[in-house]
């Protein structure tokens, strides 16, 4: 008798117009709190030269350092591999492939806010993290 096959890890791909604040903490939720059993990406349809230094502190302040991080650009290859797409904000520029599960989460721009601003947009999009690792079946990890 064959085990059965273990089924593998969900991809989510979050979007957005820079790739600077709103996708760039989605994606730091979703790796630090589903770990190794969700594949996270990341990108924007006009990507920035760096991630917004307020997002990176707001995201230290919670524990998860993103000042490593670099905007990408949005390919349609990173949404072919990704079995949900979640926009934020980037209206038509986000390719649409049939099949995808998309989810589109309109959350305030941080873009030239401070790290007070960004504060509540960081705790939202922690909230909508741990509900999409709870409709994935994904424990959380912290």
């Amino acid at each position: 008798m064959s085990t059965p096959a273990v089924p593998a890890a969900p991809s989510v791909l979050f979007v957005c117009v820079h790739n600077a604040g709103r996708s760039q903490m989605a994606a730091a939720f979703l790796t630090h709190l589903g770990g190794d059993r969700v594949q996270v990406r990341s990108a924007g349809s006009a990507p920035a030269d760096a991630v917004n230094p307020a997002v990176v502190e707001a995201m230290n302040e919670a524990g998860i350092d993103i000042s490593a991080e670099t905007p990408k650009v949005l390919t349609v290859a990173a949404v072919r591999s990704s079995d949900v797409v979640i926009t934020m904000g980037c209206g038509d520029a986000c390719p649409y492939f049939p099949g995808k599960r998309y989810l589109d989460w309109q959350l305030d721009d941080p873009a030239g806010q401070g790290v007070a601003a960004i504060r509540p947009i960081r705790d939202e999009i922690e909230r909508r993290i741990r509900g999409l690792l709870a409709e994935l079946g994904i424990e959380s990890v912290a």
